[in-house]
């Protein structure tokens, strides 16, 4: 298992990952190295910008996963994997620790940037959560950005999907590419925000951990936020965000030892893959038990940090 937490600190904190798996040096392309790398830190960037003047952390995660939405080398938005069904499902959430008000959508297939329709549901309905062709309307009627189909698609995704078809494995990658993004802003509040286009050749609408609230996605200003990114039955049947937070909050377990704890209840059930938490203190880091993560980290007068691999 990999982890790695900074100290407490006051001030602003944003954390980000790019999903979880078989990532490994010598087997990831070197140009994929760098595009995931230039990908995290413009993420970092984008939250950071709004972070260090004083905006707020659900702001902020927002901005950053809305980037990585964007880039074709995740799992998410534009890059997505395909069902099936050979179609895009999109699934996104975010969480406010101040008030815990949340939002969240599954199994989209038109917005471009689902982690914002999770935000309109969160103001701009009475609901929690919104799911497949009532969430699109709901996006559509909102104002949200709408995106054809063809927006979604990549070279690279269709051909996981035909070689899937033509008798290889489940999700054959084992790369989870789900995005993600936490934040302690100024005023210590505390944000997360998660998207993904869940597994390979997914059936029956499955929906994956990213848009439950309390598995893979949560917020309180009063324990912490969490996104996480694997697989994600193991990362529902433990409410891993919740169960993070809960420690932190009730049991006063530091937040990497709070991690730490949750992931090895996921492995101990089968599961891999990691998570990313930020603090009610400021602090803020990552842990999980694959080969590696996509992941970064930057604070309120530090330099950003990206590492791919369990040994960075």
């Amino acid at each position: 298992m990999t982890s790695q937490w900074s100290a407490p600190a006051d001030g602003w904190t944003l954390v980000v990952h790019g999903g979880a798996g078989q990532i490994r040096r010598g087997v990831l392309d070197a140009d994929v190295d760098v595009a995931v790398r230039a990908a995290l830190n413009a993420a970092l960037a984008a939250g950071s910008a709004i972070l260090s003047t004083g905006g707020s952390a659900l702001d902020a995660v927002e901005a950053a996963v809305r980037v990585l939405e964007d880039d074709p080398h995740f799992n998410a938005g534009r890059g997505a994997v395909f069902t099936a069904e050979g179609v895009n499902e999109l699934d996104a959430a975010i969480m406010d620790g101040s008030n815990r008000d949340a939002g969240a959508v599954s199994a989209v297939t038109h917005s471009r940037h689902p982690v914002t329709l999770a935000r309109a549901v969160m103001e701009k309905s009475p609901h929690a959560m919104l799911t497949g062709a009532g969430a699109d309307r709901f996006g559509a009627e909102h104002g949200i950005d709408q995106a054809p189909p063809a927006w979604f698609h990549t070279d690279e995704r269709w051909r996981q999907y035909e070689e899937l078809r033509a008798g290889g494995r489940f999700d054959a990658d084992l790369k989870y590419g789900t995005v993600g993004a936490v934040a302690r802003d100024a005023e210590g509040h505390l944000a997360a925000a998660t998207s993904t286009g869940g597994l390979t050749g997914k059936r029956w609408n499955r929906i994956g951990d990213s848009p439950v609230i309390g598995a893979g996605t949560w917020a309180d200003d009063r324990g912490a936020a969490i996104s996480c990114t694997g697989s994600g039955e193991h990362f529902i049947r433990v409410g891993a965000g919740h169960e993070v937070s809960g420690r932190v909050r009730l049991a006063g377990e530091a937040l990497g030892s709070a991690a730490v704890a949750t992931i090895g209840e996921i492995g101990a059930l089968g599961g891999t893959g990691g998570i990313i938490a930020v603090g009610h203190d400021g602090a803020g880091g990552w842990c999980f038990n694959s080969a590696g993560m996509y992941r970064g980290r930057v604070a309120a007068g530090g330099e950003p940090q990206v590492a791919l691999y369990g040994d960075e």
